[in-house]
């Protein structure tokens, strides 16, 4: 039996701004799919929420969540929001930029473990996204390899873009009044596989909880395997809170890393949020140093990388550059004699000048006369 042909298929939303073409992907809340925008000549994405599931406070909340959350975000590793709303029958929307490639845990299955040199730059990229959510209040929450997108832009490949803040937990003032907060302790969202040890007692989130994600995924993408051995999604929900990661050296016979690098993933990886690197721009700053072939990770002062560090990797903010010295005084230009020369004669007064002065005497010599007559007069 034929299934069902998706009613948003070949349909014009929106009075006709946008053209449905095909559906590229489908969760649990809902579908998206590829669209055409007439008026801007480009392809677009457009998440949809599953019809089914509008009269759910809860996941309608949710979902407007994340196109809120992420509408404020712009930085270039960020998937862009471009427009959110409610559709006439009253299905929500999310559209977005259009990318085209494919999704972290994509590239990993049919291609291989990556190289250093590859995998590095990759989640330095994520991490630095990362950083603008966590300034803005916003924890992503659900960090998972197939929520980090590699596509092409401007001739470099392996552009990192961070998707899905479904799950984001975000601050009380961006909330919209009347929203359903769902991120009381107790509740536990998020993939079993990458989630924090906090995350998975249902405790409260910090941005170290999505940098334990991001380690997790790094050393997936290394070694094509996770730091824990486990059966079933409980099992590892039960390791992250009890179990030791494995070495990343340990884990894949014949394959080793730079000691630095397990360092670096150990800290990511504490059982305790604030032994963790307190930032994605600190675990940038980090993976860098690993990168560049360091032996250790310089300090991470006031939210700046160090340059040695940062300034090869695509993506990493760059710290401000040095300010030059000042320049010792030299003569002027060749080009320029007139200064020189009035330096040299020093400053003439003007003839205008003089002609006011000379005026002003006149004036004032007026005046004595008057009154000398005046009195003599008498």
């Amino acid at each position: 039996m034929a299934r069902p042909q998706d009613p948003f298929i070949g349909r014009d939303i929106l009075n006709g701004q946008f053209q449905i073409l095909q559906k590229i992907g489908s969760g649990g809340m809902g579908s998206v799919y590829k669209a055409l925008q007439p008026a801007m000549n480009r392809m677009v994405a457009v998440k949809i929420l599953h019809p089914k599931l509008a009269n759910r406070k809860d996941l309608v909340s949710r979902f407007r969540r994340e196109a809120r959350a992420m509408s404020h975000l712009t930085h270039p590793n960020t998937v862009k929001v471009l427009l959110y709303g409610e559709l006439e029958d009253g299905s929500l929307y999310i559209v977005m930029e259009y990318l085209d490639g494919k999704n972290l845990n994509q590239t990993v299955r049919a291609e291989g473990p990556m190289t250093l040199e590859r995998g590095l730059p990759i989640l330095i990229q994520a991490s630095n996204a990362l950083e603008e959510a966590h300034r803005a209040g916003i924890i992503h929450r659900d960090l998972k390899p197939e929520n980090i997108f590699l596509s092409q832009q401007g001739g470099m490949k392996d552009y990192a873009k961070v998707l899905d803040f479904g799950l984001a937990k975000v601050t009380e003032r961006e909330m919209r009044p009347g929203s359903i907060i769902l991120t009381q302790e107790g509740m536990v969202f998020g993939t079993p596989e990458f989630m924090s040890p906090e995350q998975a007692q249902g405790k409260t989130l910090t941005p170290a909880s999505d940098i334990y994600s991001l380690a997790i995924i790094l050393y997936e993408v290394l070694t094509g395997k996770l730091p824990f051995e486990a059966k079933n999604p409980m099992e590892y929900i039960q390791l992250h809170v009890t179990a030791k990661p494995k070495p990343i050296n340990e884990r894949v016979p014949g394959r080793t890393f730079p000691p630095l690098l397990w360092s670096v993933l150990e800290k990511a990886l504490a059982k305790k949020s604030e032994e963790r690197y307190a930032s994605g721009g600190e675990f940038a700053h980090a993976l860098g140093a690993v990168l560049n072939g360091l032996p250790h990770v310089p300090p991470y002062e006031n939210g700046q990388a160090m340059r040695p560090v940062m300034a090869s990797v695509p993506g990493a903010p760059q710290p401000p550059a040095a300010q030059p010295a000042p320049a010792a005084p030299t003569a002027p230009p060749r080009s320029s004699p007139l200064p020189r020369l009035a330096s040299r004669r020093g400053k003439q007064p003007s003839v205008g000048l003089l002609v006011g002065v000379a005026v002003a005497f006149l004036v004032v010599g007026a005046v004595l006369a008057a009154l000398v007559m005046k009195l003599v007069m008498k």
